[in-house]
């Protein structure tokens, strides 16, 4: 019996014990879903990297895995425990521990009429009928089996309904927590996240760690944004190096809906992020933004899928990626122009910063056209740390690690400065000043070492 079979086999003792206590079980249209979506999963299996959407990736390391689903959070948790992990003052935080909400942890501030902030199973208990007209309408279980994965086990996770004309400020923070286990376990976060026409708001979607162990984090959000809604959306990721996340943002656009998604990979071990925008309102756009940061033997993908479904809509993507040591990057950008998406304004960009010769990037723009009448641009780049800029940072007295985190910043920056002035932009340049920081320190004493084994060095004065 082979390793995928025997896996398969797992999940499915797995989520037969998930359906016996699933919250909304007694629906017809959600236990459909679910077992509609476990089947297309037995039916595809893992992708291996055959597939094209994962040639580059090989999740081999999960399906060798026997994982447990979670099934409680930890109560055991304080404030305190949480304290390095929160984002300052945002109007509302719901935490998530092992998948489960914790309503203890959470902070729920007065929001604006209209407003709806609740947790998705809370939400299947008390408005079934109105769940049901967007869950699950979305999310492409057919093309992704992790998607169906998650779909299979949908039933925690947030659910957030923003009226027409309604206006948040302060910015939504979903903050999901792993806690250590001594066996490997499997959470999916689910988050239903629906904005009316002309409202706007600010969500955050972070994933953290605490302690070590073996964790899968599968989670999948459907983001619907009404006719004219202004909605920024981040995804911020920095678990230990243990953990495998893989993610995906599944967009709906109506006309003249302005979408912003940004993402920030900073941990994992095994990271796939994917975002699939679709513009299917006339006048929409939508800013792909990202940025990640790799080192040790971390492997970070990102795949972009955006499709223009509507005419005179304009999309931008651009992700930045900083490696170093044995990291991998992946960056595979897809542009989809359908027939009627006339007036199409697009443009995709990827640009990679390699710190050691070890590490390894692959990078695919693509572009499929089906209009005639289109603006479509892609690119990709692949370099190294600028020797000369380096040298003259060095000989105006900048020590080595100061002058190495300040290039790398200006590279990181291009990402950080399309984020909104705010909270959120705040919180996100305090992680990557951190980790910047980090990278330095550490390539100044690699170069050391290296120099020290040659019997060279380096001579940074400047000549007059």
């Amino acid at each position: 019996m082979t390793t995928a079979v025997q896996q398969i086999e797992t999940y499915l003792e797995s989520f037969t014990e998930f359906q016996r206590s699933a919250l909304g079980g007694n629906l017809v249209w959600l236990r459909d879903l679910r077992e509609d979506a476990f089947a297309l999963f037995c039916k595809a299996g893992f992708p291996t990297t055959h597939d094209e959407d994962w040639r580059f990736t090989n999740v081999a390391p999960i399906v060798r895995t026997r994982f447990a689903l979670a099934t409680g959070g930890a109560p055991e948790l304080t404030d305190s425990d949480l304290r390095q992990w929160r984002m300052g003052t945002p109007g509302v935080e719901l935490v998530f521990v092992n998948g489960k909400f914790a309503r203890e942890l959470s902070t729920f501030n007065a929001v604006p009429a209209g407003i709806w902030i609740s947790v998705l199973n809370e939400a299947i208990t008390s408005q079934p009928e109105i769940i049901q007209a967007d869950l699950g309408h979305y999310l492409d279980i057919r093309r992704d089996p992790f998607c169906a994965l998650n779909t299979a086990f949908a039933e925690d996770g947030a659910y957030i309904r923003i009226e027409r004309d309604a206006v948040l400020e302060a910015p939504i923070h979903l903050l999901f927590v792993s806690t250590a286990s001594e066996q490997p376990l499997m959470i999916h976060p689910r988050n239903l996240l629906v904005f009316g026409d002309e409202s706007q708001a600010t969500i955050i979607e972070e994933y953290v760690s605490l302690g070590t162990g073996t964790i899968l984090s599968n989670s999948a959000t459907e983001l619907i944004a009404g006719e004219g809604a202004t909605v920024s959306h981040y995804m911020i990721e920095r678990e230990h190096k243990e953990a495998f996340n893989i993610s995906t943002l599944r967009i709906q656009q109506g006309r003249s809906a302005n979408v912003a998604s940004h993402s920030l990979l900073l941990g994992g071990g095994l990271v796939r992020n994917n975002v699939h925008p679709v513009l299917a309102g006339e006048g929409g756009e939508c800013l792909i933004n990202g940025l990640f940061i790799g080192e040790d033997r971390q492997h970070l993908d990102n795949y972009m899928h955006v499709e223009h479904a509507s005419p005179h809509c304009s999309s931008r993507q651009f992700y930045n990626g900083i490696l170093d040591e044995h990291a991998h990057g992946v960056f595979h950008g897809r542009i989809v122009v359908h027939k009627q998406a006339q007036k199409t304004d697009a443009k995709q960009t990827n640009r990679n910063l390699l710190l050691s010769d070890d590490t390894q990037m692959d990078t695919k723009p693509q572009l499929e056209i089906y209009a005639d009448d289109v603006k479509c641009t892609h690119g990709a780049t692949i370099g190294q740390i600028e020797e000369n800029a380096l040298f003259y940072l060095r000989s105006r007295g900048i020590d080595e690690t100061s002058a190495r985190k300040i290039l790398l910043l200006a590279f990181a920056s291009e990402c950080l400065e399309r984020m909104k002035v705010g909270p959120v932009r705040t919180h996100a340049e305090c992680l990557v000043h951190e980790h910047l920081l980090s990278l330095a320190r550490h390539s100044v004493r690699r170069d050391a070492g290296e120099r020290a084994e040659s019997g060279r060095e380096r001579n940074w004065e400047e000549v007059g």
